[in-house]
């Protein structure tokens, strides 16, 4: 598998732009190569960044107000009469308030319902527990016929956006709030279901998603410092997930780590757990949110809280590598 070279560096010194941004100019590119693609929101257009269609295609735009169940049922309806619908709030809300609507409307019926689900994470920050969603990639990658996407930067948003756009299946698009650093390229590939090898090494995996992956790439850096070399995974696509790039890479590493913003029970973690359990028994640890609720606090203060940060995600790495079983 072929490393894919990205702009890494410090993270003071990277470009900062919100993940959430990539959509809205993701959703304007749609918007223009197809006029069957329409845009629902429930009172949060310009939050999530779905403004920028509203102004372009107004008659295309429905504000259904603070009625997240009856979002994805109106947007169920437009895709059974051939339209793509978009569909915008916070991830607390949609899925977490709407999550039997979108499985009996849009999975169930598999129509290409494309949820949203904005200021997912710890990185929302003083907005606390009621607003950090966390659960979200457990509840969605259940659903049979979702897809699920977690973009790393505003680059890959764009792209993501554009490929669920086209991909005629329901789909799940979970966007971070705060603004985190672009390091992936314009020409940095993007392919629902496929992996992205961004570090090699031999001693341990990294698989990551989300805002984590820039974590990772530091992690890797770190552990390199001290004579660990690491494959890093960039699975932006959760579901379905790159089975043969996790294993091929598990196969000559025999340790891997999973790193996510979110619950480990049934998100990332869970994922590569149950594909390894069945095809490839391999050592874990898998680092996330443990059955444990958001707080409020400022967004990095918030993963330093909750050990998500490279340098605390180094240590775990390097001290559970060096309790673990030698290479078998």
């Amino acid at each position: 598998m072929q490393v894919i070279d990205v702009d890494h560096q410090d993270y003071s010194k990277s470009a900062q732009q919100t993940i959430r941004s990539g959509f809205g100019t993701g959703l304007l590119a749609a918007g223009r190569e197809s006029d069957r693609v329409v845009a629902l929101c429930a009172d949060l257009t310009e939050s999530t960044q779905m403004h920028l269609f509203r102004d372009a295609f107004p008659d295309r735009f429905i504000q259904v107000g603070v009625a997240e169940q009856n979002l994805v049922t109106v947007a169920a309806g437009l895709a059974h009469a051939g339209f793509i619908p978009f569909t915008t709030s916070y991830a607390a809300f949609s899925p977490g308030r709407n999550w039997e609507q979108i499985k009996t409307t849009a999975a169930l019926n598999d129509r290409p319902v494309k949820i949203i689900g904005a200021h997912t994470g710890v990185n929302v920050g003083p907005d606390g527990a009621t607003h950090q969603m966390l659960e979200d990639i457990a509840l969605m990658r259940v659903l049979p016929n979702m897809v699920v996407i977690a973009p790393a930067d505003s680059i890959e948003a764009e792209k993501a956006t554009r490929a669920i756009a086209f991909n005629d299946m329901p789909s799940y698009l979970r966007l971070a709030r705060d603004k985190t650093p672009v390091f992936t390229r314009p020409d940095t590939p993007f392919e629902i279901g496929k992996a992205l090898l961004l570090h090699s090494g031999d001693d341990v995996t990294i698989v990551a998603t989300g805002t984590m992956t820039y974590e990772a790439l530091s992690v890797a850096r770190i552990l390199a410092e001290r004579g660990i070399r690491a494959d890093v995974l960039h699975c932006a696509t959760i579901k379905p997930l790159d089975d043969e790039a996790i294993i091929a890479s598990a196969a000559r590493t025999r340790r891997v780590v999973t790193i996510e913003e979110a619950q480990i029970a049934g998100g990332l973690g869970g994922a590569v757990s149950e594909i390894l359990g069945e095809r490839l028994p391999t050592l874990m640890n898998r680092i996330g949110i443990r059955d444990r609720f958001g707080e409020s606090g400022a967004p990095r203060e918030l993963l330093t809280h909750f050990g998500l940060t490279a340098p605390q995600i180094a240590q775990s790495v390097d001290a559970w590598l060096a309790a673990a079983a030698p290479h078998s």
